[in-house]
């Protein structure tokens, strides 16, 4: 795979399988993302496993889109991930790689910008975002934050 497009790390004081939990549920997902508010499991699907998929609702300002993303990997404690589709088209791939480190482990949120070159004006129109990776860095700083906080959680 090439490199990502936007990344960011963090020391969390807490185990893999704790922050794991969270990174891998969407609800939780939604609820410490930037732009990502809210979603409904599609296709019978009920929790985070390879192959499920799930309606992504984002939102930034007054403008609000919605997404599919599918799963592509569910490692417990290792690695979550997700590539994203709107209107079939892909979007992106969204990853959360974790790694014992000490006492806790060290995350690593990385995006790889996944759209067609045709595809990313009409996007933009729609997100309001023209330059996304510059956007999604500071996302994913607002993310691994807000993530460190819940899962240092007594």
């Amino acid at each position: 795979m090439t490199e990502p497009d936007a990344t960011g790390r963090i020391e969390i004081g807490a185990e893999p399988g704790r922050v794991y939990g969270l990174v891998s549920d969407p609800r939780v997902l939604a609820e410490l993302a930037e732009e990502y508010s809210g979603f409904r499991w599609l296709g019978g699907a009920s929790g985070a496993r390879v192959g499920a998929r799930f309606r992504g609702v984002n939102r930034r300002g007054v403008r609000r889109w919605s997404t599919v993303s599918t799963i592509t990997d569910a490692d417990a404690g290792k690695r979550f991930a997700f590539e994203v589709r709107s209107l079939g088209i892909p979007v992106s791939r969204w990853q959360y790689d974790i790694e014992p480190a000490g006492e806790g482990c060290v995350v690593t949120e990385s995006t790889w910008d996944k759209r067609p070159g045709w595809f990313r004006g009409p996007s933009s129109l729609v997100t309001g975002v023209w330059r996304r990776n510059d956007s999604n860095r500071a996302n994913i700083a607002t993310t691994l934050r807000r993530l460190k906080a819940r899962a240092e959680q007594s």
